[in-house]
């Protein structure tokens, strides 16, 4: 069953919940995944996006949400502007990414305050509501809708279940948990939703597990 935004939309600002609230919320997921206000972003718009940016203000809402703005912000209007004061690059390129794409889908390619760069696909899907698809190399399902933990670590037994121990531990409740990886042994990516944030001090101890190399806790972007 479908949440009540489904029905009455969310409450924003602009023409289009998919164009201008989902918008936002993936540039706000992208924000979220870069951990900061990115220093730089490529915006590459596919499908209905890349055909009606202009007149929906798709471009003015994704910049919006990388800025931090939620859907109701009244600067979603000047948001290029205050990207440019802020010091945020934005280029804007329409592509392709094939037909079995959502036609309402971004791929944002978000340089960091501390220079990492990160490639994140989303598309919004209706009433305001995204679904991240990519990060990076690895296929991900991703609603924005929970507190999330990504980890990127290398593929080798115990990480998952020390991850999900110190959790347990931090009295955090799992609601999904997707493990993505390149091969066997190489590269990988877990996401698990949660039910709460993970304190500061389970995350100190989780970015210490061996094989590690990221780990982000990700804020809702989805509600509200």
């Amino acid at each position: 069953m479908g949440s009540v935004f489904d029905i009455i939309g969310p409450v924003m600002t602009g023409p289009s919940s998919s164009h201008t609230a989902g918008a936002v919320r993936l540039g706000l997921a992208g924000r979220a995944i870069v951990g900061s206000r990115p220093t730089k972003a490529r915006l590459g718009l596919h499908g209905s996006f890349a055909q009606t940016y202009r007149g929906h203000g798709t471009d003015l809402a994704l910049v919006a949400g990388l800025m931090g703005f939620k859907p109701d912000d009244e600067r979603i209007p000047r948001a290029m502007e205050l990207a440019a004061a802020d010091g945020l690059a934005i280029e804007i390129a329409l592509i392709d990414l094939g037909p079995d794409a959502h036609p309402n889908t971004v791929r944002m390619i978000l340089t960091g305050a501390d220079g990492r760069e990160t490639a994140v696909i989303g598309s919004s899907i209706g009433a305001g509501r995204i679904n991240l698809t990519r990060i990076d190399q690895f296929e991900v399902q991703f609603s924005g809708e929970y507190h999330a933990l990504i980890l990127s670590y290398l593929d080798q037994p115990g990480v998952a279940a020390k991850a999900t121990s110190l959790l347990a531990a931090d009295l955090v409740n799992i609601a999904t948990m997707r493990i993505s990886r390149e091969a066997r042994h190489s590269r990988a990516m877990m996401i698990l939703e949660l039910d709460q944030a993970v304190s500061p001090e389970a995350m100190s101890l989780i970015r210490r597990i061996q094989g590690v190399d990221l780990a982000l806790s990700v804020p809702p972007v989805a509600l509200g």
